[in-house]
């Protein structure tokens, strides 16, 4: 950050009085900028016993399988930001259901918060952001083509937990 959104004076890393880290600081009107981990939302939606998957047609990890997530919208809570992001990303809709994992990405600056999705009916297909959408029976997953580790991660969950027939939410934190 150079420069301050409330003023448009430059601004300068240092502590603030009464904080313990540099922040950005605006030079003339003193507002303190502060830069936190961006949230991503998303979901594990399942359709008859199949799990719902993205081909990704963006960077990053262009052409590799994800489930549908992206990052929060201000104004929007945690459940209306993974059903907009599972829309977006495979025009499926879902009713969002309890929480399967809150990852946390430090060295990235994310959190990542998945949870469990009941396709509202089979319509489901690309968008821009998604060169194919397909339903997938647990033994068919592409775990070698997934895109990211919290993908990896969520999926191995949730899919333990349903065939020991419970629903349990996992709190991981991830290192490079």
């Amino acid at each position: 950050m150079r420069y301050c959104s409330q003023c448009g004076a430059q601004v300068a890393l240092s502590v603030p009085d009464g904080d313990h880290l540099p922040r950005h600081v605006c030079s003339e009107c003193h507002t303190v900028h502060y830069l936190n981990p961006k949230m991503v939302v998303g979901c594990v939606p399942e359709w008859e016993g199949k799990i719902l998957l993205c081909r990704r047609a963006i960077e990053p990890r262009l052409g590799y399988w994800t489930l549908p997530a992206g990052f929060m919208e201000n104004g929007e809570t945690l459940r209306a930001g993974a059903a907009r992001e599972t829309f977006e990303e495979s025009m499926a809709r879902v009713e969002v259901g309890e929480p399967v994992s809150l990852i946390s990405i430090a060295h990235l600056d994310q959190v990542h918060f998945m949870f469990h999705g009941r396709l509202l009916d089979h319509v489901h297909g690309p968008t821009p952001e998604s060169s194919e959408v397909a339903l997938f029976q647990e033994k068919d997953i592409p775990w070698e083509a997934l895109a990211f580790r919290t993908v990896q991660h969520t999926l191995q969950h949730f899919l333990d937990d349903r065939r020991q027939g419970v629903s349990r939410f996992h709190v991981i934190d991830l290192t490079p």
